[in-house]
């Protein structure tokens, strides 16, 4: 590997194998890169045995003490009979290992689809577990992993994104904008007063959910931090208020069945959605350098995506000025 290869470079077919097979698995020759970008994940076959998902970490984003924490929170769901993918343990009790240069996790294979969001059913279904899930969240506190806050999600990825990214033409737009939404945000926070701050999945979309037999299994705790309960809520919502009302109402009904919903969170839902916006522009911008970003979103690091970027969050300074998505 050249000197200033990327780090993932050094995962080619033979090193994979090799680190799988330090577990004590013997590969079958197979394998599938999966869709996962900031880390690797990948289908490895399993001689005379089912497939399985091998995770390798992107390195120096997450401690070994933060990898764990999120095994911990995951193995403490599934004991409450609740559908988590977990991180498969050796015989050593482990479930992070290390092979060479990189730490990586395995996982059994599960099937299924995305659910359809559009069904409200499905949204009943996904509240109640939601409920579970919180209520086991909220038993105790990460130690090490971060929360999701304006700071690191909001003044830290405008701050990088006016460094290192944005073109020169469109830069006073941006910070004055971006200021804007900031200060809007800090005035939402304030409004709705302090809220309670739990364990949660953190990128609770449909993509990390493997719908089959009626029930999600949840994939992906990658994400996981401490923020109030509706960030994993909010993200289950689209389309125009009237129908994310509608959705919100079918998720609190089943979410109410196991546990209790502070409504004064919904005020979050605008700020989170506008964190969300923020920070991923930041993220694609930092992991720029990573070979797999240019090549899947060659729109970015262009004046007409920074152009989008400033009026998407124009909607959104808009968006939080309105009273906040209510049940209907």
């Amino acid at each position: 590997m050249t000197k200033n290869a990327h780090p993932f470079k050094a995962l080619t077919p033979d090193f994979i194998m090799d680190a799988i097979e330090s577990q004590g698995y013997l590969c079958d020759g197979r394998n599938l890169a999966l869709n996962s970008y900031e880390n690797r994940v990948y289908q490895i076959g399993i001689e005379d045995e089912t497939p399985i998902i091998a995770k390798f970490y992107r390195p120096q984003r997450w401690s070994d003490a933060q990898i764990l924490e999120e095994h911990a929170f995951s193995e403490e769901l599934a004991a409450q009979e609740l559908p988590i993918v977990c991180a498969l343990k050796n015989t050593q009790d482990e479930s992070l290992h290390q092979f060479k240069d990189f730490r990586f996790a395995l996982f059994e294979r599960k099937g299924g689809h995305a659910p359809e969001l559009d069904y409200q059913d499905n949204l009943l279904i996904l509240g109640r577990l939601l409920g579970r899930m919180h209520l086991t969240g909220a038993g105790e506190k990460f130690t090490y992993r971060p929360s999701i806050n304006i700071q690191n999600f909001g003044y830290e990825s405008t701050e990088f994104i006016r460094e290192h990214f944005i073109p020169s033409e469109l830069e006073i737009a941006y910070d004055s904008l971006a200021q804007d939404v900031l200060k809007s945000m800090e005035d939402v926070i304030e409004r709705a007063g302090p809220v309670n701050m739990i364990r949660v999945h953190g990128d609770c979309h449909a993509g990390n959910m493997l719908w089959r037999d009626d029930k999600p299994n949840f994939v992906d705790f990658d994400d996981a931090r401490m923020a109030p309960a509706v960030q994993d809520i909010w993200m289950l919502l689209s389309g125009s208020r009237e129908q994310q009302g509608v959705q919100l109402n079918q998720i609190l009904d089943g979410y109410f069945e196991f546990n209790d919903f502070d409504m004064r969170e919904l005020q979050w839902i605008e700020v989170f959605r506008t964190l969300r916006i923020m920070h991923y522009a930041a993220w694609l911008a930092r992991r720029w350098s990573d070979p797999a970003f240019p090549r899947s979103f060659p729109w970015f690091d262009t004046a007409r995506y920074w152009e989008e970027h400033i009026l998407e969050l124009r909607e959104q300074f808009a968006a939080l000025n309105e009273p906040p998505i209510r049940p209907l």
